[in-house]
């Protein structure tokens, strides 16, 4: 008796789950609400952005882009799974070199400890450059904060487990100094570690101040994301973020305002 009942209930829920209908028609529920949180627009990529949103919400068996948006706002970690599964992190060492050695020059003319924003960090190819080319040069006192809103990005900036692409524009010997070869991956030194510290944050949210203040802020290759109100919003919280007025903002040579 017991086990024709258990049967007979099993039958309905998924007669239920059958007569759920998926409703992924206006994507541009999901494309606002994602601007207004991180400032990322898919103006011109919305077929992309509801292909890999649909996959996100049949994966967790979510039926819909409300339902979706529900769960978004209700639970902390759904949110921070679709933030991760809609930003990518492509990047390497030495990107963009000549600004990196500006930068050492500056830090080689200041006093005492160097304070370095680094938003985004990505895996953490952009800070590590940094802190490589700032000891080349013989600098210790500096500390480098490295932000991202994209969570397992930051796991792996954390881990400094590169591939032979990542390293593609270092030197052998800058490898050999900075890096451990293991099973045909170049690991960072502690040596370098030592001087970065890597967040989770949202350029966006009110909580972003409680950084603090830098002498220096990297900010490149994250504008090219945001549409041009956004980019000005963006700008404004970055240069607020300055010690001193005395030193510009590092922008990407993609970031145009």
């Amino acid at each position: 008796m017991f086990s024709f009942f258990k049967s007979k209930k099993n039958v309905e829920e998924k007669t239920v789950e059958l007569n759920r209908v998926e409703e992924f028609d206006d994507i541009k529920l999901i494309a606002d609400y994602f601007h207004k949180e991180t400032g990322i627009t898919f103006d011109s990529q919305m077929s992309i952005l509801k292909n890999k949103v649909v996959a996100f919400c049949k994966n967790r068996e979510i039926f819909s882009f409300k339902d979706l948006l529900i769960q978004i706002e209700s639970n902390k970690d759904v949110k921070q799974a679709i933030i991760d599964h809609l930003t990518t992190n492509e990047t390497f060492f030495y990107r963009e070199l000549t600004q990196i050695k500006e930068l050492v020059k500056l830090v080689k003319n200041s006093s005492g400890t160097v304070s370095i924003l680094c938003a985004p960090s990505a895996t953490g190819e952009e800070p590590y450059s940094i802190a490589i080319a700032l000891i080349e040069e013989g600098c210790i006192s500096f500390n480098i904060t490295g932000i991202d809103i994209n969570s397992e990005a930051i796991a792996k900036a954390k881990m400094a487990t590169y591939g032979e692409r990542n390293v593609r524009n270092l030197s052998e010997d800058i490898k050999k100094r900075y890096f451990m070869l293991q099973e045909q991956k170049y690991v960072l030194k502690e040596s370098v570690k030592s001087h970065v510290t890597f967040k989770i944050a949202n350029l966006f949210e009110s909580s972003f101040t409680s950084l603090g203040k830098f002498d220096f802020i990297f900010s490149r290759n994250m504008l090219i994301y945001f549409d041009k109100e956004t980019k000005l919003e963006a700008k404004r919280i970055l240069e607020n973020m300055r010690k001193t007025q005395e030193y510009n903002v590092f922008f990407g040579h993609a970031d145009l305002f």
